[in-house]
Order: C-alpha cells, then sequence, then structure tokens
C-alpha cells in the first residue's frame, strides 16, 4: 500500500522520498564540510605583513625631488613620517607603563590613576625619544629629515639595499644623525 502518483506512473514511496531527501542533504553539508577544511589545508599560507626593503623604499625616494607631490614622492614622505611617529608613540607607552609599574601599589588612588592614565605629554614625549635613540627636538621640519633619510638610502651599497629591510636603515639614519644629547 504504498502511495501512487494520481498519473498512473509508479514513483517512490512517500518514506523513501523523505530519507532520500534527508540524507542527501547530509551528503552535501559532509562535502561542503569536506571541501572547505581541504581548502584551509591546502591553501598557501599568507604573511601578516611584507616586509618593505630598503631598495623598495629608496625607488620611491628617489623621485621625491622630481616630483615631491606624486604618489612616489609621497609614499616616501610618508613611511618616514610613519616609522618617527610610530617609535616616538610606541617609546612614550613604554616609558609610561615602566614607570608606573615601578611604582604602582596596591590601593591606587582615583587621582594616582588618572594621572598614570593620562594621554602621554609633550615633555613625556621628549623623556621618551631617548629610548628610541634618536631625539629630532623643535622644530623641525619633516622635509628636512626626509632629505637627510633619502641621502643615506641613495648611499647603500646595492647589495645591502636589496636584503635589508627598509625600516632598519631608516632607524640606522636617524639614530646617526640625530643623537640624543643625554
Amino acid at each position: 500500500m504504498n502511495p501512487i502518483f494520481s498519473n498512473g506512473n509508479s514513483a517512490m514511496p512517500v518514506e523513501i522520498k523523505f530519507f532520500l531527501s534527508r540524507n542527501t542533504a547530509k551528503l552535501f553539508s559532509m562535502i561542503g564540510s569536506v571541501f572547505v577544511i581541504s581548502l584551509m589545508v591546502f591553501a598557501p599560507t599568507a604573511k601578516a605583513i611584507e616586509v618593505l626593503s630598503a631598495q623598495e623604499l629608496a625607488s620611491h625616494c628617489a623621485l621625491l625631488d622630481s616630483e615631491p607631490d606624486g604618489v612616489d614622492g609621497q609614499y616616501c614622505i610618508r613611511y618616514i613620517q610613519g616609522f618617527i611617529d610610530g617609535a616616538i608613540a610606541t617609546d612614550v607607552r613604554v616609558m609610561l607603563n615602566a614607570e608606573s609599574a615601578l611604582t604602582e601599589t596596591k590601593s591606587e588612588t582615583f587621582t594616582e590613576r588618572a594621572m598614570r592614565t593620562r594621554l602621554p605629554t609633550r615633555a613625556d614625549r621628549f623623556r621618551a625619544a631617548s629610548l628610541a635613540g634618536f631625539c629630532l627636538g623643535d622644530p623641525l621640519e619633516l622635509r628636512s629629515v626626509v632629505d637627510v633619510v633619502v641621502a643615506d638610502l641613495a648611499a647603500l651599497p646595492e647589495s645591502k639595499a636589496q636584503t635589508e629591510p627598509a625600516m632598519e636603515v631608516v632607524y640606522e639614519s636617524l639614530q646617526q644623525h640625530y643623537p640624543c644629547n643625554s
């Protein structure tokens, strides 16, 4: 007493159709899961950040004099500015955290906590600059600092420029030309 469609053709019983549709859904779900897992296993690993070489930065900076407002010139300026800003901001935060760890007591008052977590002041940035190993001072135009770093990039031997990360060359240049007078 299996149900048959009304057009006279025999068809699958309803129970079998329900069973097949449930198993088909499970089968496609399993195939999909296996596919996703295989993509994850065989996918190439990606690097979080590709390190910029000194040679690549030098190629951007080579166009700084002829086209300072061009894409390459601005890339050069902004890379060096970002390096300086990042070094100083990181060093200020590290210095303030280290100082607060040395003076931290178990029962900190609200005022002490407010002072510890305040935004860094100009004096804090100046004190922390020595941690970076270079002190730019005030006032100093960004373009003059960029020109000094670009000259060092251009003077690099080809073999060192290809293998050395740009951040190392910029850092060494800043330390050499802008030392802190302790």
